[in-house]
């Protein structure tokens, strides 16, 4: 085969696959290769989700329309790298289903150029080591990013709450250290960023030195980020309720820069299904603690994640879902039937939900989720606020962008991709604002 000349990196699922994504289109970059579309490109990464069994089936399914589309258009074979965590938990396995010629795990991407050298050379590649962040120490220097940008700051997972894989496919909690993590920050905002959400399976369980006196957190860590000359916004995800400590809530009243927004899964309202799913919180004292945040910033946006239909979860239970729905008022909110993944401990329990219940109970929890997101954007019209401009619309001269509660509002006027604008929010849709500029009244 000879040495690829251009490639595609297609991510799946989560926020930090996004970024993994984006940092391996970097090394590809880097090596000379030209980034192309899938049906052209001669090496195409496809960067996998395990979470769901659907995510890992269309992952095969993906590989074999892209063989079929390139033979259709120019008659040749893509190589092919799966990553990400279908790569770390299917390992060899991949190989003998789909015949791909790469196979690399989450932790172990930095030496993709290496194994597409190896696989020029008609030798398949595997790689699953999992080191302690060396990867990041050999990614290339961030030279052009969006507006709004990611940082993966924390990796991996300590929960192994019974129904997720992450703990095997993304291995135990880690934290980068502080000062790498401001480097980065300091070289998105040269290339561009002004705002950086910062990604973590558990992100608000960084820290630094976390059993010393000089030991530091994610609130410490946001601290010196507001710091960083033009980096105007801040945000973090995806948290865990058990790592929402004082200084962070805290952070949300002290620093502009820190979004109103919490993404904080609860995942069930029932307290026997959480501690099921071993969950370290129950029902109140999740509730207690969106108390706290909302007392120091009470325009807060929440959002959270529901699995329904965990393994033996009754209607009763079904029901504690709803009204804690009821209770907290989601800005936005994702949830999913629940999926048996190999491997886990939920998996085995007799209990298993009918797929027909899970999906009665899913279409009713969505309903009551996008009635409150309905609610909280229409509490937001008429607020004035700063839209950060990420994209073009549909429209001559429209330009999308996001507020301050991470809605996506559209406006007219001359402005570009990457402007802070002060707009009046106009009117809401399911899914979107209209925003109209504020003009300064004249001194």
């Amino acid at each position: 085969m000879s040495p690829p000349k251009t490639f595609h990196v297609k991510s799946f699922g989560c926020q930090m696959n996004v970024y993994d994504g984006e940092r391996m289109a970097e090394l590809m970059a880097a090596q000379g290769l030209t980034q192309a579309d899938a049906v052209d490109a001669d090496v195409v990464v496809l960067n996998t989700c395990h979470i769901r069994e659907r995510a890992t089936e269309k992952v095969y399914s993906d590989i074999g329309r892209l063989r079929k589309d390139q033979r259709k258009k120019s008659g040749k074979t893509p190589m092919i790298a799966v990553a990400g965590c279908v790569a770390q938990a299917e390992g060899e396995e991949i190989f003998t289903r789909a015949k791909v010629d790469i196979v690399v795990g989450p932790q172990a991407y930095h030496n993709l150029p290496d194994l597409v050298a190896k696989a020029a050379a008609g030798t398949p590649s595997l790689d699953t080591d999992m080191p302690l962040l060396s990867k990041f120490g050999a990614l290339p220097a961030r030279r052009k990013v969006a507006p709004s940008a990611f940082l993966t700051v924390q990796e991996g997972c300590d929960k192994f709450c019974t129904y997720c894989v992450v703990p095997y496919t993304r291995g135990a909690e880690i934290s980068r250290p502080f000062a790498a993590i401001v480097d980065e920050a300091k070289a998105l905002v040269d290339a561009g960023a002004r705002e950086i959400t910062l990604l973590g399976q558990n992100v608000n369980a960084w820290s630094e030195n976390a059993n010393t006196p000089e030991g530091r957190g994610l609130h410490d860590l946001i601290r010196d980020l507001d710091r960083i000359p033009g980096l105007a916004r801040i945000r973090y995800t995806t948290s865990h309720p058990n790592d929402m400590t004082q200084g962070l809530i805290d952070a949300h009243r002290d620093i502009e820069s820190l979004m109103p927004f919490l993404h904080l899964p609860v995942q069930a309202g029932s307290d026997r299904v959480l501690k099921a799913m071993n969950r370290s919180h129950t029902r109140d004292s999740y509730l207690r603690l969106l108390d706290r945040v909302r007392e120091v910033r009470p325009d807060i946006a929440l959002s959270g994640d529901f699995i329904v239909g965990f393994p033996g979860e009754t209607d009763a239970e079904f029901e504690d879902t709803l009204s804690l729905v009821d209770a907290v008022g989601y800005a936005q909110a994702y949830s999913f039937k629940y999926s048996p993944r190999p491997g886990t401990p939920a998996a085995s329990i007799v209990e298993q939900v009918p797929e027909s219940v899970m999906d009665e109970r899913l279409q009713r929890l969505q309903a009551a989720l996008n009635r409150d997101q309905h609610a909280f954007n229409a509490a937001t019209v008429g607020r004035t606020c700063t839209v950060l401009l990420e994209r073009t619309g549909k429209l001559p001269g429209q330009l999308i962008g996001k507020s301050p509660w991470l809605q996506s509002v559209h406006l007219l006027g001359n402005h570009a991709i990457g402007d802070l604008v002060e707009v009046t929010l106009a009117a809401a849709g399911p899914n979107s604002l209209t925003g109209i500029e504020r003009i300064a009244e004249a001194a």
